[in-house]
């Protein structure tokens, strides 16, 4: 395991361990939060945008609040000196332009690539990994899978990953449909099927530092986090919608997955096999006492116009969470978040050491 930090270490000096990263969620997770993330010594993704072309202007304003930072203080900061931009990129291959992809990466040279949901399977993610590692060596690959028969296509790939990133069931977002499993069982299975000098890190229903304690327990090198950042107050989102995250618990009669929301809002066309998990609310409710999806359809553009009430139980908007959303109780900075979870990791570990010496 140490071996294999390093390995990340190496990657990107600045992180601190425990290993955190923020999850490339679309649009939500912007150049403010991954810069934010990366500054406290985690790993920040920026997500896709609604179109590809958008992700330069967010990989620009990066840029811009790194070298900000750095002009504040009396020396170059750590991000600052680094040779390569010190945030991530995620991109949806079912949807996104490969070759304005890897345009951007090519200028502007973010540290990480994070690669999911391939329409033609391994197939997309080589011809993906393969053109950005010759646009810019210098950005790691991470492939994010989610069962273990993607871990054993990835291994016969022609392209090796440089980070394996394993969602279990209990994510947000858009996750399996049928094969999904809880991170659990799904973990350790997936890392018997990989090769074991690539680093793997977890993600889904991670939300504080018993979560990534016990995922680094199971052999993770490292922890993603989404749910929690979307209560961060970095993220690109509204009020409304963070409150319900942090007003929903009970996860198992809270949220679901449904189609719904993306048929509402017209963001269609995922792969069959992937499907998002939202906080429950009145447009699922309506639905599935039979409500008209046109009349449905009417109300939802009707609440957008209302701000903030159109979030929460009696609202109608798309609210993606993951099941551990009943363990986020504030919205904090995203400094707090990666320390509060760094801390609480080394003590929950630190108990479990003490427990077994005194056997």
């Amino acid at each position: 395991m140490s071996q294999l930090v390093t390995t990340i270490s190496r990657s990107y000096p600045w992180m601190k361990t425990p290993l955190i990263v923020s999850a490339p969620m679309r649009v939500v997770a912007g150049p403010t939060l991954a810069v934010a993330v990366s500054r406290a010594g985690g790993l920040g993704f920026i997500g896709p945008g609604v179109k590809t072309q958008d992700i330069a202007a967010d990989l620009e304003e990066a840029l811009t609040l790194i070298k900000q930072t750095s002009a504040s203080q009396a020396q170059p900061s750590v991000l600052q000196s680094q040779p390569v931009l010190p945030v991530g990129v995620g991109f949806q291959l079912w949807s996104d332009d490969v070759d304005v992809a890897v345009s951007t990466i090519c200028k502007y040279q973010p540290c990480a690539a994070w690669l999911y949901a391939p329409r033609n399977g391994q197939k997309d993610i080589d011809t993906w990994s393969r053109r950005i590692r010759d646009a810019s060596p210098s950005t790691r690959i991470w492939i994010q899978i989610g069962t273990v028969a993607e871990a054993r296509e990835l291994a016969k790939g022609t392209e090796e990953p440089d980070v394996i990133v394993v969602q279990g069931a209990e994510s947000g977002g858009h996750g399996r449909v049928k094969d999904g499993l809880g991170l659990m069982a799904l973990l350790p299975e997936v890392m018997d099927s990989l090769p074991p000098h690539i680093p793997v890190f977890a993600a889904g229903g991670i939300a504080d530092g018993r979560g990534a304690a016990a995922a680094l327990c199971l052999g993770a090198t490292g922890v993603v986090m989404g749910t929690r950042f979307l209560a961060a107050t970095e993220a690109r989102i509204s009020p409304g919608y963070q409150r319900e995250i942090v007003r929903a618990s009970d996860a198992a009669v809270s949220t679901t997955r449904t189609l719904l929301y993306n048929e509402l809002r017209g963001t269609v066309g995922w792969p069959e096999q992937y499907s998002p998990r939202v906080i429950i609310n009145k447009s699922f409710t309506e639905h599935q006492a039979g409500r008209p999806f046109d009349e449905l359809k009417k109300l939802y553009d009707e609440a957008l116009k209302t701000g903030d009430a159109g979030w929460g139980p009696e609202g109608r908007l798309a609210t993606y969470a993951g099941a551990a959303t009943g363990l986020i109780h504030d919205v904090k900075d995203a400094e707090r978040i990666v320390q509060d979870v760094q801390k609480e990791v080394l003590r929950r570990l630190s108990n479990v050491q003490k427990a077994n010496s005194a056997q």
